[in-house]
């Protein structure tokens, strides 16, 4: 198999995967090593790719056949404090929601996002066990526990369910209109603001 062939077949491994994919097994599928796997990535991202690095391993925008691609997505204001985090998450993959990013304003950094993907309680459980045992803080840390979610759903009636979970769990935060504005700007008019 060339270099090219196996990017090739490495997209479509990563198109296919509902989760995260680590470069080592990726790399045992491929016989090649992880090494080579993370090399690959940055030349299929140079050539304009979409694969984001998780904590967990690699994930590409679902191929446009694919179902997840239907999902509708809003963006919900939300404030806690780090003890509330998997609370808050719990709230949302029980609903039928995958929390595919969280993102802060920062006064002096801007805006920061970083990807996480989490559609299930085990996710999330593997997300806070991250947290944890890590000696990294969350990001919402630096903001006073003030973020943002981007979260997908099967459907309007869903998001609108996750909505009212998270006011019932007084998580829901107002979203400024300063920050509305910037977010339509950011999504090109993709995803909700809620």
């Amino acid at each position: 198999m060339t270099g090219a062939e196996r990017r090739t077949h490495l997209l479509e491994l990563l198109h296919a995967a509902d989760t995260p994919r680590s470069g080592t097994s990726l790399g045992k599928q491929l016989g090649v090593s992880r090494q080579i796997v993370v090399q690959d990535i940055a030349l299929l991202r140079s050539q304009g790719h979409k694969i984001i690095a998780t904590n967990r391993g690699y994930l590409a925008p679902a191929a446009p056949d694919n179902t997840r691609s239907h999902r509708l997505e809003r963006i919900f204001k939300v404030r806690h404090t780090p003890e509330q985090a998997e609370e808050e998450l719990t709230c949302i993959v029980d609903l039928g929601g995958c929390v595919e990013d969280i993102s802060v304003n920062h006064r002096v950094y801007g805006r920061i996002t970083a990807p996480l993907g989490l559609r299930s309680r085990r996710d999330v459980a593997r997300f806070m066990e991250d947290m944890r045992s890590g000696v990294s803080t969350q990001l919402s840390a630096v903001t006073d526990g003030y973020h943002f979610h981007r979260v997908s759903a099967e459907s309007e009636e869903e998001l609108d369910e996750i909505a009212r979970a998270l006011a019932a769990h007084g998580f829901a935060a107002e979203i400024l209109p300063y920050e509305a504005e910037a977010l339509k700007n950011e999504q090109h008019g993709t995803a909700n603001i809620h």
